[in-house]
């Protein structure tokens, strides 16, 4: 009865855990762009636009780093070049990094990438490459010259790949030129400080010697205002001064085409115009929480609504790169349709290179992504993932959508005047008010004492309407309101920029409490698209034919475990906050509270997840099952019930487009994840909410192998890590009942075949779940570490002892086995 009565409890989570997975599934829809409607309607002469300007609204990409040490400068600079080269209007464009490390390494190889751009965007855009990451370019296998029409390609490339040879060299060779320089401006200093020693003392070095600080110098003689190489005080990591620097300029409204030029191409006709791209790295002090990347990305947000005030944000890591440089049109498309101005953000699907070809950890997510998000597209939306991903300003700052109050109530829209009055009550009731009904004396209250900032969200909202060129646009503007040219900078602007990345400026406003990303969960993305939704903003899925984005992503066991540890604890963080669905407001539709709910509770499943890896092994070791007896009613229900999933997965599998190896890869991570990071996650949640422990992260490195030359090396590094414990212990103890299962049966008088082969039939399944893990284990030589030996000898001799001292054998049972009458 025990192991009927552990096998019902675990099944009956299943159903339950199963259903909140199902549901949100059931209108998964797809969705395509018309890119030719787009310019037909945005880029084409009409009387509103006599010359035929681009009337698209602007745009700000917004890239974050941390730590060139682990994102290596060369594919941060990279992800820069992509961005440049991006197939939209150049003067509604920006490009924004945040540097939270302040390194100056990061800060000169952007500069480097800057260089590099004035030749690499306009080669792109003359022979209209694919993709526009320089690394990934000449990476390609296939035959560069393909659907390339003008002579002088080859000549242009060969010459384009040498300059990129030697940016790289540069980019590579930064830090010790960086190291080497500020030694040669150290000793100086520190001979200008003996000699005025020597002149203080009489002509003689003092005794206790003189003491020169080992700052970071850069090129122009001037001590680097970040971290220092050499730690100290206001020159360190979490204390530093804020720093913007505005590496290209504001580019000119009209196109600036290019030349003849000897010693460099011909960029004859070739617009050779550069998007602004600005370097900023916020102000840290020691005393004040700086709350990571959600708040180096809010003090993005304040800078650029100073400088350009696109609004539309694009977010991505350094890491990922555009792939696809009509990507961010595509994109426009859904903001500028007919009701796009109750869209929050345009999530496109994050694309992985460098991953195994079996992908052995599921680390490209093709369920998640081809499975999961876009059944999310036909509710109210897909949640966010943390890059890749479009934003409206506006819905940032956290006001409710237009016509918020009509589309209330559980299943759809709702009109009625008592539910307008009950939604003005919910939340904040500013928040549904449009902005120019807001008094001014609450803005500062809310957003900070910034008059620039204040002054630039009415412009934000009104720039990032759709056109009103149609009865049906509600909330429209009118066309040719966007063909105004910025201003260029002037020095007070920027001066204002510099004081909104103060580390003291977000004091008693609401930035990261229902402002901006919001603080407070290691997952901040999905707690932020969460508050969007549930204030009636919905979201929509981009799946564009050519990949929008790729990145890279851990292969190897250990990082990939730490990962999902992140995203798992992040979950269970929002399950025991405010952000659970069960709190919240009723503008966010049944199903995709469902989802959200599903978000927060995952986790918890691998308890129960545990225990059934575990319930073949308990079979195996007493001798019974999880029923009597392996009877035909049995195996019928059983293979009804694995027939009816069967089926489901594979209606899953067709629509989504996922194969079927791909889907087996998810179903074994989820097993591995779930019963080790899913496990520590639930526990380190319980932790913090029961005892207050808070939990931190690292960034882990992009790659830790040592040979260069196997892109996959990676994959077989083994660093032993405590996620380990859980899944190694199932694997021996299965591996020690299958043993123990054979010898009693063989053995046994009355041999109960039917009993070992039920208990090795589910054990050898939890087995087969596993067996990514065990080969992980082994690396690229099948050798396992020490440890892994120990830990499965250890759990071998416990599980026997334990077993013998819970059920001895007595003297009947050896006699018995033995043929002897007692």
């Amino acid at each position: 009865m025990w192991l009927w009565g552990m096998s019902i409890v675990c099944e009956i989570w299943f159903a339950f855990s199963w259903i909140l997975d199902i549901l949100p599934k059931l209108n998964p829809i797809n969705r395509s762009t018309d890119l030719a409607a787009l310019r037909d309607k945005f880029e084409q002469p009409s009387p509103a636009n006599p010359q035929g300007r681009s009337d698209l609204p602007g745009v700000d990409i917004f890239v974050s780093t941390a730590d060139p040490e682990k994102e290596p400068p060369l594919v941060t600079a990279n992800t820069i070049l992509s961005i440049l080269a991006v197939d939209y209007p150049v003067e509604k464009l920006s490009c924004y990094i945040s540097d939270d490390g302040a390194a100056s390494l990061t800060f000169e190889a952007m500069a480097e990438a800057v260089n590099f751009a004035e030749m690499w965007v306009p080669f792109c855009r003359k022979h209209n490459i694919e993709p526009r990451n320089p690394d990934s370019y000449f990476s390609i296998k296939t035959d560069p010259t393909k659907n390339k029409k003008r002579p002088d390609f080859v000549k242009d490339r060969r010459w384009i790949k040498r300059e990129y040879d030697e940016f790289k060299v540069r980019i590579n060779g930064l830090p010790e030129a960086i190291k080497r320089r500020s030694d040669g401006f150290n000793s100086m200093e520190e001979m200008k400080e003996k000699k005025v020693a020597k002149e203080k003392n009489g002509g003689v070095l003092p005794a206790e010697g003189v003491k020169v600080t080992k700052a970071t110098w850069m090129a122009d003689g001037t001590h680097w205002p970040g971290t220092w190489y050499t730690p100290s005080p206001d020159h360190s990591k979490g204390d530093h001064a804020g720093i913007l620097q505005v590496m290209t300029k504001v580019p000119e409204n009209d196109l600036v085409l290019g030349h003849p030029d000897e010693k460099r191409l011909d960029f004859t006709g070739v617009d050779i115009r550069l998007p602004m791209f600005a370097y900023v790295s916020r102000e840290k002090r020691p005393g004040f929480d700086h709350n990571k990347k959600a708040g180096a990305m809010n003090a993005l947000v304040r800078a650029s609504a100073i400088l350009s005030n696109g609004p539309f944000i694009l977010n991505l890591d350094c890491d990922h790169y555009i792939y696809n440089s009509l990507a961010i049109k595509e994109g426009m498309c859904f903001m500028m349709d007919r009701g796009g101005d109750r869209i929050c953000y345009i999530q496109f699907p994050q694309r992985f290179e460098g991953i195994d070809p079996s992908d052995r950890y599921a680390n490209h997510n093709t369920v998640f992504f081809d499975g999961n998000m876009r059944a999310l597209d036909g509710l109210q939306g897909p949640v966010y993932v943390g890059t890749g991903c479009m934003f409206r300003r506006y819905a940032l700052y956290g006001f409710h959508p237009p016509r918020a109050n009509d589309y209330t109530g559980m299943f759809g829209q709702t009109k009625s005047r008592a539910r307008n009055i009950q939604m003005q009550s919910e939340e904040d009731d500013s928040d549904t008010l449009p902005l120019t009904s807001h008094p001014d004396l609450s803005l500062p209250k809310k957003f900070g004492n910034s008059n620039v900032f204040t002054d630039s969200i009415p412009i934000a909202e009104f720039q990032g309407r759709p056109l009103a060129d149609h009865l049906s646009v509600k909330n429209g503007r009118p066309p040719g309101a966007l063909l105004i040219p910025r201003p260029p900078l002037d020095a007070p602007t920027v001066a204002e920029a510099v004081a909104v990345i103060s580390c003291w400026y977000e004091d008693k406003t609401e930035w990261g409490d229902r402002i901006g990303w919001i603080y407070g969960s290691v997952t901040e993305d999905v707690v932020t698209g969460y508050r969007m939704h549930n204030r009636g903003w919905r979201s929509i899925y981009c799946i564009t034919k050519r990949d929008a984005f790729r990145g890279t992503a851990p292969i190897n066991l250990t990082d990939r475990l730490h990962q999902v540890l992140r995203w798992a604890t992040g979950s269970v963080e929002i399950f025991f906050s405010r952000n659970n669905a069960f709190l919240a407001s009723s503008r966010l539709k049944f199903l995709q509270r469902i989802a959200y709910l599903n978000v927060g509770i995952y986790p918890f499943t691998s308890i129960f997840l545990v225990v059934y890896c575990f319930l073949p092994a308990l079979s195996l070791f007493s001798g019974h099952f999880i029923v009597q007896s392996l009877d035909i009613a049995f195996l019928i229900y059983l293979l009804s019930i694995t027939v009816s999933l069967t089926f489901l997965s594979l209606l899953e599998v067709k629509w989504s487009g996922i194969g079927l190896e791909e889907w087996w890869r998810n179903e074994q991570f989820w097993v591995i994840g779930g019963s080790s990071a899913h496990l520590v996650a639930v526990i380190q949640g319980l932790l913090k909410v029961v005892a207050g422990i808070e939990i931190s992260f690292k960034l882990t490195s992009k790659s830790s192998a040592e040979d260069e030359d196997d892109i996959y090396a990676d994959l077989y590094v083994v660093r032993w890590t405590s996620l380990f414990i859980m899944p190694l212990t199932i694997i021996v103890v299965n591996v020690v009942a299958v043993v123990i299962g054979i010898s009693r049966t063989i053995y046994s008088v009355i041999p109960q075949w039917n009993k070992l082969i039920g208990g090795s039939f589910f054990s050898f399944w939890v087995l087969a779940h596993m067996y990514p893990f065990a080969k992980g284990l082994m690396g690229r030589r099948g050798k396992l570490p020490t440890i892994v030996y120990v830990w499965s000898g250890l759990v071998s001799i416990t599980v026997s002892l334990l077993w013998i001292t819970i059920s001895p054998p007595d003297d009947s049972t050896t006699a018995s086995n033995g043929n002897v009458q007692i």
